[in-house]
């Protein structure tokens, strides 16, 4: 797929499921702005990207704090000028009875799965509404479907994330802005490889395909929503579980 002459913002760039979606947008021709809170990996993904002839430009971000996302989509639109596609992926989380959750934690459970989406899109969106075209993906889960056990708060913020999504599609659509949700079961990533062991395996068992899901094949379902072979679709949800989540 080319999507040459678009400028792209990946947050959670700088691993897992962000990271491959960066380099497939930037495989595809865009200029991708990678936003992470993680300066040593962001840099690092840069220079391998670089390396690779791919248009990608390290940005810090901190989705816990309001004026960090000022900061930075101010810094990202001035070096852009305007963002075509926006991917939320950046997430957190930590599977743990909701009795022991301490408060701080649902706050930063919270900040980072959905307040910080919704602060991110609120200063990109305005551009896109006046040139009436852009696309937004949000990176949710499937937790944030059907639940998960240990993973209440998760659940209740990515649950807010698809909530977010098809209501703001239905905003969207009138300036030709198409707004989807892509939401992925287990994955490899760092925050799977967190997940002890026993809860893994349990886990695989449960997917049909008894394995976990790659980040470029959630990347893959993230390109089709950034391309125009969805350019009739908003407002829509797609799991990439494996089969472990089946709900209409």
């Amino acid at each position: 797929m080319k999507l040459d002459g678009k400028t792209a913002v990946v947050t959670g760039g700088a691993s897992g499921i962000g990271k491959a979606t960066t380099f497939e947008l930037a495989r595809c021709g865009v200029r991708v702005i990678l936003a992470d809170i993680d300066e040593k990996g962001g840099a690092a993904a840069q220079k391998e990207a670089q390396a690779a002839g791919l248009r990608v430009e390290y940005l810090r971000v901190d989705l816990t704090d309001a004026a960090s996302v000022d900061q930075f989509a101010e810094q990202a639109l001035k070096q852009a000028g305007r963002v075509d596609i926006l991917v939320n992926t950046a997430g957190w989380g930590r599977a743990q009875p909701f009795l022991e959750n301490p408060p701080e934690f649902w706050d930063r459970v919270i900040a980072i799965n959905l307040m910080g989406p919704i602060r991110l899109t609120r200063r990109l969106l305005p551009p896109m509404f006046e040139a009436r075209a852009g696309r937004i993906i949000n990176v949710a889960s499937d937790a944030g479907r059907v639940g998960s056990l240990g993973e209440t708060v998760y659940s209740a913020a990515k649950g807010g994330l698809i909530a977010f999504t098809k209501s703001l599609a239905r905003e969207a659509a009138r300036y030709n802005v198409n707004v989807n949700c892509v939401c992925p079961g287990p994955t490899d990533t760092p925050l799977w490889q967190a997940v002890p062991e026993k809860l893994r395996d349990a886990f695989i068992k449960a997917i049909p395909f008894r394995r976990v899901g790659k980040p470029q094949e959630v990347a893959d379902a993230i390109i089709f929503f950034a391309g125009a072979r969805s350019d009739y679709v908003t407002g829509q949800v797609l799991s990439v579980s494996g089969g472990l989540t089946m709900a209409g």
